[in-house]
């Protein structure tokens, strides 16, 4: 071959070879675009935002009170000779509790006996005084002086009698107040006094007794609470939360009875801005005790075409709340949010969500602003647990 076929052949091949890594790099760029371009598309799980007619309840914290909290006093002073009761026992109104030592007014008893027997006599002598000398004044036989003088003092006799017979029935009653008997129906405390113990009347604190069916759970509501109810009600609380209030105590568990609002503070506190209302329960199982903390639960309104996200979707910052929204073009763009009330496990959303948007909840830290996503839809009953 010649030295030009040569050259030509060597350029030839030279052409061919550049060609050819040329379309194989080409390949390979496009390969590699491709892989980042699928690689792009971040994996999530998304959900509607849920739109249906909700029920919204409000929630404040309640202690039960007893509707009656009597210290028992005695009217008389003694010493306790007999306890008929121990600390923490249920007693009824009327119920003998404690008996106070009543030698001494079983004596005062029988000395206002006596002495009005004795007031009693000498009215009845200047009662005959008096008729002897008016039928004398008949007849002339005494000036009527001496009759008015025997009448006025069958008049003062007549009223020391009166008031003798108040000191018997005052030392009666003091007599049977040495018992003491319980004045409602409920429990009594521990801290009762013990036997031999002296008690100064209406000053000692024997026992207290609280009544505990019906009670009052106590409870309070901010000024803006309580202007939302009023104008609800056309200026008083309307019915739905008077008469319709649910408790749910410490174990998360509701009370069976329902409950309603039986007094309303005469104004707002100057401390903490809120007005204290106290609702009334059954407790026939005496289940309830004073002291107790529990939630009052009140239905306020039933909310239309309220808009619901799941929990799980929320994340919060600072004092912030978003979510991460997949756009039509399936791309995350993240949403500040402001929320209501919570509703079962889902959020009531008050701004900044629509009803056809999509809400990520699985996923949310891997889907950045503007990144592309490969969505997959979930239904609301997939996020529920299933219940074994």
């Amino acid at each position: 071959m010649s030295i030009k076929g040569s050259k030509k052949l060597y350029v030839g091949l030279i052409f061919a070879v550049v060609l050819l890594s040329g379309v194989v790099m080409r390949s390979g760029v496009l390969s590699k675009t491709q892989v980042n371009n699928v690689n792009q598309a971040i994996a999530v799980k998304a959900m509607q935002v849920v739109t249906r007619d909700t029920p919204i309840n409000i929630e404040f914290v309640g202690q039960v009170k007893a509707k009656s909290e009597v210290k028992i006093m005695s009217k008389v002073s003694g010493n306790i000779i007999a306890k008929m009761v121990n600390g923490g026992d249920t007693v009824y109104k009327g119920q003998p509790l404690f008996q106070i030592d009543n030698k001494q007014y079983r004596s005062a008893i029988n000395s206002a006996r006596a002495t009005i027997n004795k007031s009693q006599a000498t009215l009845n002598n200047t009662q005959k005084d008096v008729e002897r000398y008016q039928r004398l004044a008949e007849i002339k036989g005494v000036a009527q002086q001496t009759v008015d003088a025997y009448v006025s003092q069958a008049e003062q006799e007549a009223a020391t009698v009166e008031v003798n017979r108040a000191d018997l029935q005052q030392a009666i009653e003091n007599e049977q107040d040495t018992l003491i008997v319980s004045p409602v129906d409920g429990r009594i405390d521990v801290n009762d006094v013990s036997l031999g113990y002296y008690v100064a009347a209406s000053s000692t604190t024997m026992a207290t007794v609280s009544s505990i069916d019906p009670v009052w759970v106590q409870f309070s509501m901010s000024e803006n609470e309580y202007l939302k109810f009023i104008r609800s009600g056309n200026g008083s609380l309307p019915a739905y939360f008077k008469d319709h209030l649910k408790l749910v105590l410490s174990d998360g568990k509701e009370y069976p009875f329902i409950g309603h609002v039986e007094q309303i503070d005469r104004g707002m506190s100057d401390t903490t801005g809120t007005i204290t209302i106290k609702a009334s329960f059954d407790n026939p199982q005496k289940f309830l005790l004073p002291g107790m903390f529990a939630r009052v639960v009140a239905q306020e309104i039933v909310r239309q075409g309220a808009l619901l996200i799941p929990q799980k979707a929320v994340k919060q910052v600072l004092d912030n709340t978003f979510v991460t929204v997949v756009t039509v073009d399936n791309k995350a763009e993240s949403r500040q949010v402001k929320l209501g009330d919570k509703i079962g496990d889902m959020w009531l959303v008050e701004e900044g969500l629509s009803a056809n948007e999509r809400v990520i909840v699985e996923g949310i830290d891997k889907a950045k602003q503007g990144s592309s996503l490969q969505v997959t839809m979930l239904e609301p009953d997939a996020l529920t647990p299933a219940k074994q």
